[in-house]
C-alpha cells in the first residue's frame, strides 16, 4: 500500500515542523510556498551582498519545540544560549543596570538584581514586585481583560512601564498593551520569569534562519517554491488544490500553514470547516535595521534601551549590529534612510563607544505581518477542523502561546497530530 500523501501549504516554521513530523511517520509530504523563501516571517535574504534575517529572531531557554526542532533538523549547532539571564538596560543619560539570575530557585533568582536595579527608585521595584506577585497568584483572568488594564489594576505607573514593563513585554508581545489580552501577558510573565530560573535566557540562532529551514525542507519528500495555492477544494475521499497554470494536484489530507486572511480565502467558507472569528486577527509590524560600521566590537551581544524608537540593539558580529522596533506602526513607512541615520543616532546616544565612528553599510527590514493578535475577547483558531482531511497550523493559532517561533513549531506538531488522527499513513 503506498503511503497517504499530505500537502502543506506555507513553508514557515509551523509548516515544516507540520512536514517533518509527518514525513518522519511514514507519510508523503509535499510542501507548497508562494514566495521563492523558506522560513516564512522567519527567514533571511541578502542585502547588498550580505545575508541578514527578517529581524532578530530570539527565544527563550522555555522555548523547548523549537529547540528540539531545530536539533532535529541537525542545526542545533547554530543555537547560541545564556548560561542564564543576563539582560542589560541602558538609559540615555547613561545609566546602566542589569537582571541577571542568581543561583536560587525562581521566582526569587531576580531579587538580587532587582533590588538594585538602577532604572527604578525602591517605590518602583515594589509596584512592579506586588504585580509579579499577583501574576504568580491570579493567572486566568477574564477572556476580554488587556494587559493594559491588568497593569492599571495592579497599580503600575508611568516609570514603571518605561523601565520594566515596556522593554520586555512589548518586544515579547509585539503591540501595545491595551492590544493585548492579559492572558497572553501572563502566561509570558509566569513561563519566562516565574516558574524556572532558567526559563528566560535568551537564545538565538548564529546562522541566517533561513539556513535552518533549509535543513527542515531537504528532509521532506518535496518542497515547491514560489508555488501558490490558488484554491482548495475538500471531498470526503481526498483534497484537490489548484495551483498556478491551472494545474490540480490530489492528496489524502491538508495542513494550511498561511496567515488568517489566506486560510479564509482557502477554506472558501471557514465555517463548514468549523472555524470561526478569522476576521479577528491584526497583523502587527516590527522593523529591524542593520548597521555595519567602524568601531569593532561593543562588548556586550545585546542590551534594552530605555525611552528611545528603539527597543533592543544586538551585536550580530564585530561591527554589525541590529536595531530592533517591536509594535513598529509608528516607523513602518518612514523612510529606509532615515530610519538608518535614526538608528545610527540612537545607538551613539546610548553606546559612547560609537560617537565618531562612521556607518559602512546599513539595510532596513520591514515584516508587517510579523505577528497576528486576535482582539481581546477573541478565541484563537483551533488546529484540528471539523473536516477530518483539513488542519491549520500557524503561530498565531491556540498554542498555549503568543505568536512566536515557539508557538509556529508548536502548532506545526498539533496539526499533524490532527492529521494523524484522522487519516492513519498505513
Amino acid at each position: 500500500m503506498s503511503p497517504k500523501r499530505v500537502a502543506i501549504v506555507g513553508a514557515g516554521l509551523a509548516g515544516l515542523a507540520a512536514a517533518l513530523e509527518l514525513q518522519e511517520r511514514g507519510y508523503e509530504v509535499e510542501v507548497f510556498e508562494r514566495t521563492r523563501l523558506l522560513g516564512g516571517r522567519a527567514t533571511s535574504f541578502e542585502v547588498g551582498g550580505r545575508e541578514i534575517d527578517n529581524g532578530q529572531h530570539v527565544y527563550l531557554h522555555c522555548c523547548d519545540r523549537f529547540i528540539a526542532f531545530v536539533e532535529r533538523v541537525g542545526m542545533g549547532h547554530a543555537l547560541r544560549e545564556q548560561t542564564r539571564f543576563d539582560a542589560l538596560v541602558l538609559a540615555r543619560d547613561g545609566t546602566s543596570s542589569r537582571l541577571r539570575a542568581a543561583p536560587l530557585p525562581a521566582p526569587f533568582h531576580l531579587l538580587v538584581s532587582f533590588a538594585g536595579y538602577a532604572h527604578l527608585d525602591v517605590g518602583g521595584r515594589v509596584r512592579v514586585a506586588r504585580a509579579l506577585a499577583s501574576a504568580a497568584i491570579a493567572r486566568h483572568p477574564a477572556a476580554d481583560l488587556t494587559f493594559e488594564q491588568w497593569l492599571e489594576r495592579n497599580g503600575q505607573n508611568d516609570a514603571t512601564r518605561r523601565a520594566f514593563w515596556d522593554p520586555f513585554f512589548i518586544p515579547a508581545l509585539n503591540a501595545s498593551f491595551d492590544r493585548v489580552s492579559a492572558t497572553d501577558a501572563l502566561f509570558v510573565i509566569a513561563t519566562a520569569f516565574l516558574s524556572n530560573a532558567s526559563a528566560a535566557r535568551f537564545g538565538f540562532s548564529t546562522v541566517p534562519l533561513a539556513h535552518v529551514a533549509a535543513a527542515a525542507a531537504a528532509r521532506i519528500s518535496a518542497v515547491h517554491l514560489s508555488t501558490g495555492v490558488l484554491a482548495m477544494e475538500a471531498g470526503d475521499d481526498g483534497i484537490e488544490l489548484l495551483l498556478p497554470q491551472e494545474r490540480r494536484v490530489r492528496f489524502d489530507a491538508v495542513v494550511l500553514a498561511v496567515s488568517p486572511r489566506t486560510t479564509a480565502k482557502l477554506l472558501g467558507s471557514p465555517e463548514r470547516f468549523g472555524v470561526r472569528a478569522l476576521d479577528t486577527y491584526d497583523p502587527y509590524p516590527i522593523v529591524d535595521v542593520h548597521l555595519w560600521h567602524d568601531r569593532g566590537a561593543l562588548g556586550f551581544d545585546f542590551a534594552a534601551v530605555l525611552d528611545s524608537p528603539l527597543q533592543w540593539i544586538f551585536e550580530k558580529d564585530e561591527g554589525y549590529v541590529c536595531c530592533s522596533i517591536s509594535a513598529a506602526g509608528d516607523v513602518l513607512t518612514v523612510p529606509t534612510a532615515e530610519l538608518e541615520r535614526l538608528a545610527w543616532q540612537e545607538l551613539c546616544a546610548f553606546v559612547p563607544a560609537l560617537r565618531g565612528g562612521r556607518v559602512v553599510h546599513a539595510a532596513a527590514t520591514r515584516n508587517p505581518e510579523a505577528t497576528y493578535l486576535p482582539r481581546p475577547g477573541a478565541p484563537r483558531t483551533l488546529q484540528r477542523t471539523a473536516h477530518p482531511r483539513v488542519a491549520i497550523a500557524g503561530s498565531w493559532t491556540q498554542t498555549g502561546w503568543p505568536d512566536t517561533m515557539e508557538s509556529a513549531v508548536r502548532s506545526g506538531i498539533a496539526a499533524a497530530e490532527a492529521i494523524l488522527a484522522e487519516v492513519p499513513c498505513g
